[in-house]
């Protein structure tokens, strides 16, 4: 099994790409070993001291380090994990997966408006920020503010507020002109 590995621009976060699918549908985000009781591969991963984040993509995995840890040393033992894991044929997520209630905040009003916007992210932002091993989720609409959920390698990436300010907010804005700003949320 050959495992690529890719930089991100977030320097704390590495993806890695074992060839093979990973999430058949969705994606998932672990920002703590607590938070990924329902994945043997994201808990195998968070057994090394250094991780602080892992997210679960299509066909990639992205793991985030600690500030201090150094990828030169943690880089083969991420590997060692994901080739442990996927050679065992255990699951990435256990069970059915309970899906998450999803709770937006929007106006039933502006239907049409979170539509357009909900269209933009998903075939023009979120494939972008896939190639850089993370992910952008819509979390509401409401007064002219579009919230966004940013996972993986853009969690914490310095050029966030660059890319939701800059990018995300101006092509929003430029195509709906509602949209007064982009605001990131947990």
């Amino acid at each position: 099994m050959f495992i690529e590995t890719e930089a991100t621009p977030n320097p704390a976060t590495l993806k890695f790409l074992p060839g093979r699918t990973v999430m058949p549908s969705g994606t998932a985000d672990f920002a703590s070993a607590e938070a990924a009781a329902s994945s043997p591969l994201a808990r195998a991963l968070f057994d090394l001291p250094e991780v602080t984040r892992v997210f679960l993509g299509a066909d990639f995995v992205t793991v985030t380090k600690s500030h201090d840890a150094d990828w030169s040393l943690l880089k083969p033992r991420v590997l060692g994990v994901l080739m442990d894991h996927f050679l065992s044929g255990l699951p990435v997520i256990e069970g059915e997966g309970e899906a998450e209630e999803e709770t937006l905040d929007v106006d039933p009003e502006d239907a049409e408006i979170v539509a357009q916007i909900r269209e933009l992210i998903d075939t023009r932002v979120r494939p972008a920020v896939a190639m850089d091993g993370g992910d952008i989720v819509f979390r509401g609409f409401r007064d002219g503010i579009v919230k966004l959920r940013l996972q993986g390698s853009c969690s914490g990436c310095p050029s966030s507020r660059a890319t939701l300010k800059h990018g995300i907010e101006n092509m929003l804005k430029h195509y709906v002109p509602e949209v007064v700003a982009v605001q990131a949320v947990e």
